[in-house]
């Protein structure tokens, strides 16, 4: 219910016209080849929510919005891949997410919000380039050099000892980069001292291996176009069915789904053309369309039909392709 209340939230905010949901699998990631303790003092996810996993996505499945989970990849990996994608093609972009880790991800198209109860309501923050720069006082993508520095415990990313969030990001601030910071401890150029400068120089391998580890992948091989990401219009009946057994009435209601006439938040604008099949060249175009796809999904209309002689009662009015 929390989960569907914060995508609910931001469909209604945004709008969106495309949508995807990431999931992590069990399988190990590349992180946890790089380095044995990677997330090693995590706790698993408790029962009561696993057990709701399979059901969520039976929801979203019912809502017709994309489930996107890559073996040997974190959610993350997929969000960040996928934001990308859309910035490359001129998308204004949101993540949402409870991990601040995306914000690395965040451009001038590219927001991150994330999710917080207050007052027993949902709200969001939101974080785009320059509010980043605002609070942090560096560019979004140097983000990663402090985590490299300064380590992740609820990830178990080591990090370099005695070094914390203060201290990382002036380094960051004065050096721009881990590589840059190490290069001129080298050079006998940097102004650091005392322990500090020792830490530094004897952990130098650990704050590589951090900063990779705290690396979000935006090259994940995914191989779902983004027209495969549109927003379609619900599975009304099949969406009601599990808010129905889940007790979920205020959705239901919120919705309009008892009468089957959905009132959804984010229905597509000029999803159809009504064609004339006797008289429209428009009807070639769908064939050559369900050619190429291999694949069509259709609705037939029908009314009753008072013709005593006829053995079926209803005749097609009409055909939803």
């Amino acid at each position: 219910y929390g989960f569907l209340s914060i995508i609910f939230k931001v469909m209604d905010d945004i709008k969106p016209d495309y949508m995807a949901v990431a999931f992590d699998l069990k399988a190990p990631t590349e992180r946890h080849k790089m380095y044995e303790g990677y997330k090693a003092t995590r706790k698993g996810m408790p029962n009561e929510l696993a057990e709701q996993m399979p059901i969520i996505k039976e929801i979203l499945k019912a809502m017709n919005i994309a489930i996107i989970e890559k073996e040997g990849y974190e959610g993350d990996d997929i969000l960040g891949t996928l934001a990308r994608r859309g910035e490359k093609e001129n998308f204004d972009v949101t993540i949402l997410s409870g991990d601040r880790d995306n914000f690395q991800i965040a451009t001038d198209k590219i927001t991150i919000r994330i999710p917080r109860t207050k007052m027993g309501k949902t709200e969001t923050d939101e974080y785009n380039r320059s509010k980043i720069i605002e609070e942090y006082g560096i560019e979004p993508i140097q983000l990663i050099e402090v985590k490299g520095l300064q380590g992740d415990t609820s990830d178990n990313i080591p990090g370099v000892p005695g070094v914390g969030e203060k201290t990382a990001l002036n380094l960051i601030k004065q050096y721009g980069t881990i590589e840059n910071l190490y290069e001129q401890l080298e050079q006998g150029n940097a102004d650091v001292k005392g322990k500090l400068k020792e830490n530094l120089q004897n952990n130098k391998d650990l704050a590589i291996l951090s900063k990779n580890l705290g690396t979000i992948n935006v090259n994940v091989p995914i191989e779902e176009t983004t027209d495969y990401l549109k927003v379609e219009q619900w599975d009304n009946e099949a969406v009601l069915s599990i808010f129905k057994e889940l007790n979920f009435n205020r959705f239901i209601d919120r919705f309009n789904l008892q009468n089957n006439n959905v009132n959804a938040i984010n229905q597509p604008k000029d999803l159809y053309t009504i064609i004339d099949v006797e008289n429209d060249s428009k009807i070639d175009v769908i064939k050559e369309q369900i050619l190429n796809t291999k694949k069509m999904f259709f609705y037939f209309d029908k009314q009753k039909d008072d013709n005593s002689t006829q053995i079926i009662k209803k005749k097609i009015k009409s055909i939803s392709i």
